[in-house]
């Protein structure tokens, strides 16, 4: 298939975006950005999720309207996303007219399918979650992931969730990569052979902020529910007009962090279920960002990055270059320190170095004229070959980090052979230094073509220097793509250095 669509969780609005949110965009943008490269029809989805009790506390705590606080609140997303270089086909809101109305057509198909009953419900709710757990879940009076509980006894609707138990056991067993990546399969499994019910409503009385249940007016959706359903709205699913739901959902990438697994990876599969769609192809789901006592990030610990703010210190391309060289689906540690220290070293150090290096050996040496390629293809050039194809590789298999590395490998054997062939010691012989300067040249474009989805603007002004438009993975992968007779200029550096 030549599609693929992407998607990010919808964000609670509750707060400004932060480094795991911004995390998870990027990474999504990028991959989506490299598929784009590859010549795939994307559609790339990401958002705000608009209701329950949290967004309701924080508007509460502005002294707003919950929905003036909410329209606020999404235009700090897109601008934030925007000044990420984040470039999605659709921002989802479900405070959106047409979100509200698909969610109640999609909640009614499943009361009437019988899905759906009513009863009491006792156990301790998470707001910072919008999540319900029973006793025995509770960790040290708190949920699993530490957060503060209240115990609830209140009456609620309840989705029938355990009659799905086996049908969802048999996908996750006749699909071993739906999970990426596939050691977090086990988890899943294990939480879906004690499967129960779920609670999917909020009485108004407790909670007036979400989408009246369409069977029972004095019921609001369960926010979880409600957002989980952005997903095939978003793709298509019953609008009016003309869509390919059908051939977005086939090839269809999540991207989530691991905290919300067991929503993405069991409530979302068994709705779906309910309503008799297919599930997704793929839920990729990361690791966490970790402070320096390599814990999870939290507000309450004072230890949140602002990603605008490390972006506006060492530019949004160095932030994105980060957190692509993050060991993808893994917990890794992150710092402002860290982050500079990755700039100075792989992008001022090494990519933006050699961009001034190279160019500044043509000025001095051929007027700043490319020369012809030379006769014969260097090992250097077939390195380049191979690095393109081994990044292709990379990122089919949701390994971003191992597409860089390949990627810095190139760089840096570039460096190397400038090192050993050391043309500044006869610049003035142009007949030695034109084949030098051209083959380190051309190899220098593979590698900045291959940076595009990650870092898109200083790809493209190197490509610009260079007297080139933005690469197609199909042109990267030629050799000699440089026009000889062109002038090049070496300019301001790409990637000035950071200090500490």
């Amino acid at each position: 298939m030549n599609k693929l669509y992407i998607t990010t969780p919808l964000y609670y609005v509750n707060d400004k975006p932060h480094a795991g949110t911004a995390y998870s965009t990027v990474i999504a943008d990028i991959f989506n950005r490299f598929h784009q490269f590859f010549s795939k029809e994307t559609l790339f989805l990401t958002g705000v999720d608009e209701h329950g009790q949290k967004c309701q506390q924080a508007a509460e705590g502005k002294n707003m309207d919950v929905q003036d606080h909410c329209d606020e609140m999404a235009q700090v997303f897109i601008k934030t996303w925007e000044n990420l270089s984040i470039k999605y086909d659709v921002f989802y809101r479900t405070t959106s007219s047409e979100h509200k109305q698909c969610v109640q057509k999609a909640l009614q198909k499943i009361f009437d399918r019988g899905f759906i009953y009513e009863s009491t419900y006792e156990g301790w709710y998470s707001v910072s979650e919008e999540i319900f757990y029973k006793e025995k879940d509770l960790v040290d009076g708190k949920s699993p992931q530490g957060k503060l509980v209240t115990k609830i006894t209140e009456k609620n609707y309840f989705f029938k969730m355990s009659q799905f138990k086996n049908q969802l056991i048999q996908h996750l067993q006749d699909h071993p990569d739906f999970i990426y990546p596939s050691t977090r399969q086990n988890e899943v499994l294990s939480f879906v052979k004690n499967l129960e019910d779920l609670c999917i409503s909020r009485p108004k009385s407790r909670l007036k902020w979400g989408i009246p249940l369409p069977f029972d007016s004095d019921y609001v959706v369960y926010v979880w529910v409600d957002a989980l359903l952005n997903y095939i709205f978003g793709a298509g699913l019953w609008k009016e007009s003309d869509s390919d739901f059908e051939s977005w959902w086939k090839e269809s990438v999540h991207f989530i962090g691991k905290d919300i697994l067991i929503t993405h990876a069991v409530y979302w599969p068994c709705l779906l279920m309910a309503l008799d769609l297919p599930l997704p192809k793929k839920i990729v789901s990361h690791g966490w960002l970790l402070n320096q006592d390599l814990e999870k990030m939290s507000k309450s610990q004072g230890d949140i990055l602002d990603p605008l703010e490390l972006a506006q210190q060492i530019g949004h391309d160095s932030l994105r270059y980060f957190f692509s060289s993050v060991r993808f689906g893994h917990d890794a540690p992150i710092s402002q320190k860290m982050i500079i220290q990755e700039h100075n070293q792989s992008l001022a150090n090494n990519l933006g170095n050699l961009v001034q290096r190279v160019l500044t050996l043509i000025e001095s040496s051929l007027a700043g004229t490319l020369p012809p390629p030379p006769s014969s293809l260097h090992p250097l050039q077939e390195k380049s070959m191979e690095t393109c194809e081994k990044v292709s590789k990379y990122i089919h298999e949701f390994s971003i980090h191992m597409a860089v590395f390949e990627i810095t490998e190139l760089l840096n054997q570039t460096n190397k052979f400038l090192e050993e062939t050391a043309p500044w010691n006869f610049i003035s012989e142009k007949d030695k230094t034109a084949p030098i300067l051209y083959t380190a040249l051309d190899v220098l474009r593979v590698a900045v073509s291959l940076l595009q989805p990650i870092i898109p603007n200083a790809s493209q002004e190197v490509l610009r220097r260079l007297g080139l438009p933005p690469q197609s993975f199909e042109q990267t992968k030629k050799v000699n793509q440089l026009k000889s007779g062109i002038v090049v200029k070496k300019e301001s550096p790409i990637f000035p250095r950071v200090r500490l």
